[in-house]
């Protein structure tokens, strides 16, 4: 009991405990007050890809003027 004590009384010791972190989240109110929803903002990318040369030319004049520059 006093090592319950002991963790709930310092959050850095709940590391240790796992089980311990997992009661707490079941027992929080706060917690379980929260809508949830699961956000998965890099499974699709929303910029497609597209070939296009004069945009890898223009580019690549860049970043060969930037690589001058450095020098």
């Amino acid at each position: 009991m006093r090592h319950q004590a002991l963790t709930a009384a310092n959050p850095f010791m709940m590391i240790t405990d796992p089980e311990a972190i997992l009661q707490a989240v079941e027992r929080s109110e706060r917690l379980s007050g929260l809508r949830r929803r699961v956000c998965r903002p890099l499974d699709k990318p929303l910029i497609p890809k597209v070939a296009n040369p004069e945009l890898s030319a223009y580019d690549a004049e860049i970043e060969g003027a930037e690589d001058e520059a450095e020098l």
